[in-house]
């Protein structure tokens, strides 16, 4: 390798490595730009609804934004913290105490043999000791994990504002990064990319509401307190696939602990049903009309971009694959295998003439030059007999 090709590989890889090292950045960049996106085509069509301006467009969807986003912290965040409380302070004694009740009655109908192998109370109070003591000694990592969290929260709002004030310009730099020969293609292929996340968006949107209101309708059939902000949890829990349904069921069952115990597995029956409706049905269902996405490649991406980029991979997981998958179509199959044709003819005919020279080349056997003599005798009107 020439000396130039050597430096242009090594900047490749140390770009790799760079961008390996920025990964949480990006993802939070990324973010940003689906929520951007978002709000854009709100703004757009509460601009072209209205008619109005588009600086007046863009407030207004952020607007709504904030509106929703504060109403659920003023209907999730306040209960949450009161029912939790009262769960670890009033409810959980009382749950210890009654287990070692049963443990005691129970005692009459159980053989004595049997009896030993019985979980016992203070045995698992024990054990629970030290974990509680590890929880409160890594209270300040705690602290500072949700500190984390709330400033690349405040830096992916800050960046979704700044990208939704002027998306055009930061389009059209992110455009110019490319040959000027494929930079209408690139730009044909972002619009893409926004056609396909606001799709994916409306879809998530419309399966959280069904969630929502099917465990609404569960939680109030069963009298369960604050039904309706666990309702509303359930339906953004759904947003992390998979993990975010085994999340959803956890506060409705310890609540229905402090009422009565069996609500619990009630809760649990109603929430899985939901769940095997959503998973099985009403999302594979939306995705296939909004964006397309396969179950299986759904899954895998799930698993990949979580292995790689932790538990924000998998809050992206969707919307990073349906991108991917513009890209993937739009350069890899549409602008290179698909005009990945054969050799056109010209050569095909040169490399059959190159064939024909080599073959001319080649000695005659003696057969090959006794009917060449009878050709030639043919062509001149006289019989080989005659010789």
């Amino acid at each position: 390798m020439l000396l130039g090709q050597w430096l242009g590989f090594l900047a490749l890889v140390l770009s790799l490595y760079i961008i390996w090292q920025i990964r949480q950045v990006l993802l939070i960049v990324f973010a940003a730009i689906v929520l951007a996106t978002s709000l854009n085509r709100l703004a757009r069509k509460i601009q072209h609804r209205f008619r109005l301006s588009r600086g007046i467009g863009t407030l207004a969807a952020i607007g709504i934004f904030v509106t929703v986003l504060g109403g659920f912290f003023v209907l999730i965040v306040p209960p949450f913290i009161t029912q939790f409380q009262e769960l670890t302070t009033t409810k959980l004694p009382a749950i210890v105490q009654s287990s070692t009740q049963w443990r005691t009655s129970i005692q009459a109908y159980i053989p004595a043999p049997l009896f030993a192998y019985l979980p016992d109370v203070q045995d698992l109070d024990r054990q629970i000791q030290p974990l509680l003591k590890s929880v409160a000694g890594q209270s300040l990592t705690l602290f500072s994990s949700s500190l984390a969290v709330v400033l690349n929260l405040l830096f992916m709002t800050i960046l979704t504002i700044m990208l939704l004030v002027q998306p055009q310009a930061y389009r059209q730099a992110f455009v110019s990064l490319f040959p000027s020969f494929y930079r209408r293609r690139i730009d044909g292929i972002l619009t893409e990319c926004e056609v396909s996340l606001g799709k994916w968006v409306g879809g998530a949107l419309l399966s959280m509401v069904v969630v929502a209101l099917l465990s609404l309708i569960g939680l109030l059939a069963l009298g369960i307190p604050l039904a309706l902000a666990q309702a509303i949890l359930a339906g953004l829990f759904n947003f992390i696939p998979n993990v975010g349904p085994t999340l959803s069921v956890v506060l409705p069952m310890a609540i229905a602990l402090m009422d009565e115990p069996w609500k619990a597995v009630a809760i649990f029956m109603i929430y899985f049903a939901i769940q095997q409706f959503e998973g099985n049905f009403l999302t594979p269902y939306i995705m296939s009309q909004q964006v397309s996405l396969l179950p299986a490649i759904t899954l895998i991406s799930q698993v990949f971009f979580t292995t790689f980029f932790g538990f924000l991979g998998l809050i992206l997981a969707l919307p990073l694959t349906v991108v991917v998958k513009v890209w993937i179509n739009a350069v890899l199959i549409e602008d290179i295998l698909d005009r990945w044709t054969q050799a056109p003819d010209r050569d095909r005919k040169s490399g059959d003439r190159e064939v024909a020279v080599d073959l001319d080349l080649q000695p005659l056997t003696e057969t090959e030059i006794v009917m060449t003599e009878s050709e030639r005798d043919e062509a001149s009107g006289q019989s080989p007999d005659r010789h």
